[in-house]
Parts: C-alpha cells; sequence; structure tokens
C-alpha cells in the first residue's frame, strides 16, 4: 500500500487536494487519483460482519445505481483483511440479498484512516 504522506492527522477540508493512495480492495488495486474527475463517497466503518454495517452495505450496494446516475463512486475502508472483505461481501449478498459491487479497501496499518482523520 502506498498513500501520500501528511504532516498532520485530520481530515482533509475543503478545497484542498485529498491525499492520494493506492490500496488493494475487493475489487482489485485502487489509486484514489483514478478516480479524479468524479465524486467519491468516501467512508469507513469499524469492522466487517457487524449488524449495523451489513444492513448500511446493502442500502448502498441497493442504491448504487443511484449514485452511479450523479458520478458518484462509492468507496469503503476499513482496517480489515482484503479477505474478511470479500467473504463479508459473500455474506451480505447470501443474507440480506445486496450485490456489494463498490470496492472495499483494506487498511491494517490504518495509513489511509488516518490520512484522512478516521483514525486516531
Amino acid at each position: 500500500m502506498e498513500i501520500a504522506q501528511r504532516t498532520e492527522s485530520r481530515s482533509p477540508r475543503i478545497g484542498e487536494i485529498a491525499p492520494d493512495f493506492r490500496a488493494r480492495s475487493t475489487g482489485g488495486e485502487i489509486q484514489l487519483s483514478k478516480l479524479r474527475g468524479r465524486w467519491v463517497l468516501f467512508f469507513s466503518h469499524p469492522a466487517d460482519f457487524t449488524p449495523v454495517c451489513s444492513t448500511e452495505f446493502a442500502e448502498l450496494a441497493r442504491r448504487q445505481s443511484e449514485f452511479e446516475a450523479l458520478e458518484t463512486s462509492l468507496l469503503g475502508l476499513s482496517v480489515d483483511s482484503l479477505y474478511s472483505h470479500l467473504a463479508w461481501v459473500r455474506a451480505i449478498r447470501v443474507t440480506l440479498d445486496a450485490d456489494v459491487r463498490f470496492p472495499i479497501i483494506e487498511d491494517p496499518s490504518m495509513a489511509i484512516g488516518r490520512a484522512y482523520g478516521m483514525i486516531d
């Protein structure tokens, strides 16, 4: 995983360039700067397989086409491993009948979360 270094841990401000990163995700390797020109709804969750996170992800998956119509990419992040994310996506498909097609990034070192002020 690569991430542009920041000197402080805080959320990027409006008008600032978002810290770029490259990481593994359920959709393959992803680099944030490749999404330039699109809106990105970038969100984190505390853990895979939790009931609230599962239902929230299922609802985002059901509404993904609405976000795509607005040229908005969905991008999830957590400290769980890629393998946990993949198993969780399958579980959501089976238990909640929702196909999570947007990428979920693994961030075991918490570097991305820290760069965005999501984790202290």
